[in-house]
């Protein structure tokens, strides 16, 4: 932010800054009769206030002095005393538009010295020097007020958006996670069905067809999850309908049941009632439960993977441990290999944090592990 000049203050208040002055110039000629020499001294302070409000790189400093010196010298024989309402008026202008404490101090002093000075060389003696003193320097005290309000409004408006910005973004990591469950797990079991059904259908027709048959319904599924997705994501309920609903820890058994007819060598075993979760811990239990079968069926189709969840009291633990050879099930590039997997993994990573739970996956000494531990209720992790 800069020192003077930009300030925080509206620029429609800025502009009726030279308005004020020019009425106060106007009232200081009129009320006595005045020089030419006077004239010029009095119409000084609202040229000046006027170029520092059209010119944003004139320096208010310069600014305050060109009015202030006029002031001075101008009551010098005491007739024109309205002319010091422009030193509460650039005593105001100084606080409100400069942003270092000390340089708005020093003008609002050198303002308050303004009626110090006229008191000292003007010929009438009839200037109020003390109220004049108040009179300027409570300006100054109304415009570091404005000033630090308006301060405290920029940074709030900064704080919502970075907040909004941060929503947005935790938003997109959302719908990255919901897309690569439904669309990666659906097209990669597909995937699997039609290797399978290529690698056999020459020899064993009956079993290619199984294979296409289950990859069309794993497609259907995936077809109407996507769906589900789509219309949970829409920000409208034109149709009036209700969504269908979210999949439960509950629904696990189908998805053990479905990784095993694509071939996966897998079992699972639960303790405790999985209806104890709350829906949203269910469904987070449930897609990192389906990623971590999903890789286990992409990285380790030849070996055996368990299953393993555990309700207790105040969390439930999940474990998918695989034991036997870890490889990509088709050729891949190490690089997207890499990437595919990190997706996955962080995908489970968010789901667990979000809920305040906690989740590793990593390599064991005979295969893998993925292991998550989530509180029974949203609450309790938040």
């Amino acid at each position: 932010m800069a020192q003077y000049g930009a300030g925080v203050v509206s620029d429609e208040v800025r502009r009726i800054v030279p308005i004020v002055a020019v009425a106060v110039a106007v009232v200081a000629a009129v009320v006595n009769s005045s020089t030419p020499g006077e004239l010029l001294l009095i119409a000084i302070p609202p040229a000046a206030l006027a170029a520092w409000t059209f010119l944003p790189r004139v320096p208010l400093p310069v600014v305050a002095v060109a009015v202030l010196a006029p002031v001075v010298a101008v009551q010098h024989s005491g007739h024109h005393e309205p002319i010091m309402f422009e030193a509460s008026l650039v005593s105001f202008v100084v606080a409100c538009w400069i942003d270092s404490l000390a340089l708005a101090a020093a003008l609002g002093l050198l303002a308050v010295a303004a009626p110090v000075v006229v008191g000292a060389i003007e010929t009438s003696g009839s200037l109020s020097v003390g109220i004049w003193i108040v009179g300027i320097a409570f300006p100054w005290l109304i415009g570091r007020a404005i000033h630090r309000q308006m301060q405290l409004a920029a940074a709030l408006e900064a704080t919502r958006q970075e907040l909004a910005e941060q929503a947005m973004l935790e938003e997109r990591r959302r719908i990255a996670r919901d897309v690569h469950d439904f669309v990666g797990h659906g097209l990669a079991a597909v995937m699997l069905q039609v290797t399978s059904a290529r690698h056999v259908l020459r020899r064993d027709p009956e079993a290619a067809e199984e294979a296409l048959r289950t990859a069309e319904d794993v497609g259907r599924r995936s077809m109407r999850e996507l769906r589900r997705t789509v219309a949970l994501l829409r920000s409208d309920d034109e149709d009036g309908g209700v969504a269908p609903p979210l999949p439960s820890a509950g629904e696990i058994s189908a998805l053990v049941d479905e990784a095993r007819a694509g071939g996966l060598d897998v079992d699972s075993r639960v303790e405790g009632d999985l209806a104890l979760l709350e829906p949203g811990v269910g469904l987070a239990l449930y897609r990192i439960a389906q990623e971590a079968l999903a890789n286990a069926a992409r990285h380790a189709a030849h070996a055996r993977t368990v299953l393993e969840i555990s309700v207790g009291d105040e969390a439930v633990t999940m474990a998918a441990n695989t034991v036997g050879p870890v490889t990509p099930v088709t050729p891949v590039t190490p690089a997207a290999d890499h990437e595919r997997r990190s997706y996955g993994v962080v995908g489970m990573r968010e789901r667990a944090s979000a809920l305040g739970g906690e989740l590793s996956a990593g390599p064991t000494v005979d295969g893998w592990r993925v292991s998550c531990r989530l509180p029974l209720s949203a609450a309790d992790g938040r």
